[in-house]
């Protein structure tokens, strides 16, 4: 059946394609011209670029291009596309939907905006961040920030902050566009999208469809790891342009998903699968420019989303025909606006102000507490938060900038879980309130220097984070929710500097951190078995958090180019002076890439050192330390081939030499028995996929 799915999306892709360059074909006879735009243009001569970790491209940015080729394996979610950036690492859950992690830090810790909305996944347990409701290809661009030197996107970013971001351009006549692809690789992948915009001057619609499917993957060993997973997703955007300073948008994005799990990290994920990931996302977006001659442009966005999240151990096993482990059901509400203003202050000086608005309301609900999934759903925890900020860039001289930036939030937290089992009059024991008042500010300074293409750059910033859903206690349902649900907000201060160096040949960027955070939220897990995690308490503690990237680009020919990336962290406990838990190990990359302008071939070498500073037992709200890891090295190639103007062909090798290994940020693997036998073998943590072939056809015009 999955076959049969993805060969019809595929025809209806080649059928869409057709019919384009058709009707292409026939408005060229009759008027002679194609109708384009300039951007879509200009991406025709280009030369294909097969991405294997994007460079930063201003101080503390990353922005990437989600269409490009890629290596390794292109990902089938936010978190998989966010791991090949230098700095970043992906808790493993399974062959979908891991957490990322940015110079060790995740979770709330790292904000991440969808197409201009705060997400936040339902499960207590974190089987949804909200990198998983990202499919990247259907996006347009997406941009890293690092560390808390911004105060625009909410607050908490300690590590940083990711704009997953969809920008259509406007027509300036009657036309059509279109972006479509199909990929298929080792382990039953498939993937199929289709990307189609018509319109005119005055208006556009842009319809984005894209399937992702797989089957168990195997390890280096050749045992299959429980793994399978399928992701449909629909996205319908209306635009309406009625004169070149105005933009009115709105977006319906609706998707369906399930995947299979043996993992386990703490209460929640006890070897369940994902049997329903579902969303339903509405916005709508203004723009309004050139208002006055100090009001450049006016930002207003609001949205409102709803994440379902089904966990069971049956519905994704043929074998099981009996609800073990009951049945599952958080979901989550959030509704959020945005109006942000780009002030001209003068000739040198820029701003940005405005005012943000977050409410998340958790519910619960499960079987054997109901009958099935039909009764009511009963509220847990529920946050409201509001913020106010302000940014501004003053260009000092010729070759020198200051930004500089603050912002206020108030959070309500209210648990308003009351257990319908408890019979008692006196329910008081469940409901608690809180209010966290926090604030954000940083100052960096940038430098061009005069005789040489290198920008300096040095900046200080601070930023507090209130204790969020999962280090509250998740349902609410925990008993340890008093101690938990007042945890205090964290205080991180941080130190960043760098450079990055421009020539016609060489490329090179370097950012180092220094941070010290008081009241860092430390989770500490307690099992019931060996292996399962039951419950999980939160306290405050001091830590000190180090490290940086380096990345570098050299042309040695017109054909011939060497890229290499380095990323590390260090993290101590300073309270009770031990390693912090769930830091990434040092990490590099070595890449040698041709590229004759219609052919490009790569070979890359990816290198993990073992990392032995662990912290078992204790961890965050993205996972627990579980083992040391061993170091291991994965080598790939791919090559990537334009047959025209519209079509690029990319294929690639992960894992050459079928290597075994595990990421140090993993969670347990439990394995899978039934009466009696391992359907899946348990290990440690989750291997890693063996050798993995694939291969993916795009067409744009």
């Amino acid at each position: 059946m999955k076959f049969i799915h993805a060969v019809s999306f595929s025809l209806m892709l080649l059928m869409a394609s057709s019919t384009a360059v058709a009707a292409e074909n026939d408005d060229e006879k009759a008027a002679g011209e194609k109708v384009t735009d300039k951007k879509t243009e200009e991406s025709f001569t280009l030369d294909p670029v097969v991405v294997t970790a994007p460079l930063m491209t201003d101080p503390l940015t990353v922005e990437t291009d989600p269409k490009a080729p890629r290596q390794p394996l292109p990902p089938n979610d936010g978190g998989s596309y966010l791991k090949n950036i230098p700095g970043f690492s992906l808790v493993m859950e399974g062959g979908v939907d891991g957490d990322p992690v940015l110079r060790g830090l995740g979770g709330s810790r790292l904000n991440v905006l969808i197409d201009g909305a705060q997400l936040k996944g339902a499960c207590p347990a974190r089987m949804d961040p909200t990198t998983s409701y990202a499919s990247p290809e259907t996006f347009d661009k997406i941009t890293v920030l690092k560390g808390p030197e911004t105060v625009l996107y909410g607050n908490g970013n300690l590590a940083g902050t990711v704009l997953f971001e969809r920008n259509t351009p406007r027509f300036d006549a009657p036309g059509q566009r279109l972006y479509s692809s199909v990929l298929f690789g080792s382990f039953g992948r498939n993937d199929q999208l289709l990307d189609i915009t018509t319109g005119d001057k005055g208006a556009y619609l842009r319809i984005i469809r894209n399937r992702t499917d797989a089957d168990n993957y195997k390890d280096g060993n050749g045992n299959a790891v429980w793994s399978n997973y399928t992701k449909n997703n629909s996205t319908y955007i209306v635009g309406l342009t009625p004169d070149a300073n105005t933009l009115y948008e709105f977006t319906a994005d609706i998707g369906k998903a399930q995947a299979a799990h043996t993992s386990n990290s703490y209460s929640g994920k006890m070897g369940h699968d994902s049997a329903k990931l579902d969303k339903e996302n509405y916005s709508f977006k203004y723009e309004k420019k050139n208002l006055s001659p100090v009001v450049q442009e006016l930002d207003f966005n609001a949205y409102s989303n709803f994440e379902d999240h089904v966990m069971d151990t049956h519905s994704l096993r043929p074998w099981v025909n009996w609800k073990s482990g009951g049945v599952m059901n958080p979901a989550v509400t959030t509704r959020g606006a945005r109006l942000a203003a780009k002030l001209a202050l003068g000739e040198t000086t820029q701003a940005t102000v405005g005012t943000d608005y977050l409410q998340e309301r958790h519910n619960y609900r499960c079987w054997g507490m109901y009958d099935g999934l039909d009764g009511p759903r009963v509220p847990t925890l529920e946050f409201e938060n509001l913020g106010i900020f302000g940014e501004v860039k003053r260009t000092v001289d010729d070759r020198s900038r200051i930004i500089g930036g603050l912002r206020f939030d108030r959070l309500n937290a209210d648990n308003k879980w009351v257990d319908p089992d408890d019979t008692g009059d006196d329910r008081s024991q469940y409901l608690h309130h809180g209010v966290d008042k926090t604030y954000s500010a940083f100052l960096r300074y940038e430098h061009d220097a005069s005789k040489a293409p290198i920008t300096t750059y040095i900046g200080i910033g601070h930023v507090e984070r209130p204790a969020d859903f999962v280090e509250r206690g998740g349902t609410g349902r925990m008993p340890l929710i008093t101690d938990s649900f007042y945890v205090d907000s964290e205080k991180s201060t941080q130190l960043d500097t760098g450079l990055t160096y421009k020539s016609g040949k060489l490329q090179a960027n370097l950012s180092l951190f220094y941070a010290k955070i008081n009241d860092y939220i430390l989770l500490k897990g307690k099992k019931d078995s060996a292996t399962t995690y039951v419950a999980w308490s939160a306290n405050n503690i001091n830590a000190t958090m180090y490290g940086g990237e380096a990345d570098a680009s050299y042309a040695m020919s017109d054909h011939w180019t060497l890229n290499a990336t380095l990323a590390a962290t260090r993290g101590n406990n300073d309270t009770e002076h031990k390693p912090l838990p769930q830091i990434p190990a040092l990490e590099g990359t070595l890449g040698v890439k041709y590229n004759n302008k219609k052919l490009e071939a790569n070979i890359f070498w990816r290198g993990v050192q073992a990392q032995n500073r662990v912290d078992i037992n204790y961890g965050n709200s993205t996972g627990f330390d579980v083992a040391k890891t061993p170091g291991y090295g994965v080598l790939s190639f791919n090559t990537s081939y334009r047959t025209s103007d519209r079509v690029v062909v990319s294929a690639g090798i992960d894992n050459i030499f079928n290597k075994l290994y595990a990421e140090h940020l993993s969670c347990q693997n439990t394995g899978i028995r039934y009466n009696g036998t391992y359907l899946f073998l348990p290990s440690t943590q989750i291997n890693a996929p063996g050798r993995t072939i694939w291969v993916k056809t795009s067409y744009s015009f």
